[in-house]
């Protein structure tokens, strides 16, 4: 049981198209003939797909989860900021397993999401493979308003729903030789093209210590605006670490291992000098091709100054007290 007092930073690419859809698109356009008629049909159709894949991604049609939302949201865990909008949080991802755009909310709908299996292993007391919804069921599941920040400089504000990570620590019982959390995304090239590259070193991994793990903030994302979140989003179950950047908060995780060895991570592998394994976020340290003093809220394009660790300091910097040598903050 986590005892938590009050802080001082507190204040009050889409689904398939439908079958009827296509083949009444083929029937009208082998009736027509007409390539003007085609191609205004093409465009009308193209439209309807979008709203449809729209609905299905903020509705979350057919998730078994679904009932499980909206959850209470802790009023511990808000910030001074208006919630960015659902459309441009659901709409605006970075998830290079599906690509490199912005973009890639109809790719990620491919990514099958049942059975989802998770394996918890390592220095525990005894290895643990537990379906997505067994794991829902056993975890106190709450509503939390974070700030992201992505290394990219831009920012959301977040209704996320979940579970503490701590929660997932306690039910693994790790041993004491345990320093790390190793986090294992999903490999599944066969939806995700991403996957399909041989540039980058497949699948993604995260890491945090186990303080880090353990600490209040460490959340494990399962939804969002009060519904389960969308695939782009990271579907079923996402790390979600408010004070360090954005490329930490791994999606799709699979496996959950405990470890004595500080974890190789997916981007400090492809690109050390630039994204290291701290990640904290701190605007006197710029990255190596841009600053990060500033940030540009998503939906407004208004630019605020950064916080150092996006404004979590109080509750995370004493996790780094012993580490001034380190890069902390790339």
């Amino acid at each position: 049981m986590l005892l938590k007092s009050k802080r001082s930073w507190e204040i009050a690419e889409a689904n398939v198209t439908p079958e009827s859809v296509v083949r009444n698109r083929r029937r009208f356009l082998t009736g027509a003939g007409g390539a003007t008629v085609a191609i205004a049909l093409s465009g009308f159709l193209k439209a309807c797909e979008d709203e449809t894949v729209k609905e299905t991604l903020v509705e979350g049609e057919g998730d078994p989860s679904a009932s499980l939302y909206p959850v209470k949201r802790n009023p511990r865990y808000e910030v001074d900021r208006a919630l960015t909008d659902e459309d441009i949080a659901t709409g605006y991802n970075n998830y290079v397993e599906f690509g490199s755009s912005k973009s890639i909310q109809r790719e990620a709908q491919k990514l099958p999401l049942r059975p989802w299996v998770i394996e918890i292993d390592g220095d525990v007391e005894q290895p643990i493979t537990i379906s997505i919804d067994d794991l829902l069921a056993r975890m106190p599941l709450e509503e939390r308003v974070y700030r992201h920040r992505c290394v990219e400089t831009w920012a959301i504000t977040v209704p996320w729903s979940g579970f503490p990570l701590a929660s997932l620590v306690e039910m693994a019982r790790p041993g004491a030789g345990a320093k790390y959390l190793r986090m294992t995304s999903f490999l599944k090239p066969d939806f995700a093209k991403g996957q399909r590259s041989s540039f980058y070193d497949w699948p993604y991994i995260e890491g945090l210590t186990i303080e880090e793990a353990t600490n209040e903030l460490a959340f494990i994302s399962t939804g969002m605006y009060g519904k389960p979140l969308p695939e782009q989003n990271g579907a079923p179950l996402r790390l979600t670490v408010p004070w360090k950047y954005g490329f930490k908060c791994t999606k799709g995780i699979v496996r959950f291992t405990f470890t004595d060895e500080r974890p190789v991570t997916f981007w400090e592998m492809l690109q050390g000098d630039e994204y290291g394994f701290w990640a904290n976020v701190n605007p006197m340290v710029p990255h190596r091709r841009w600053s990060q003093a500033t940030e540009r809220l998503l939906g407004t394009d208004d630019r605020v100054p950064t916080l150092l660790y996006n404004g979590y300091a109080e509750q995370v910097a004493s996790l780094y007290a012993g580490r001034k040598d380190e890069q902390l903050f790339m």
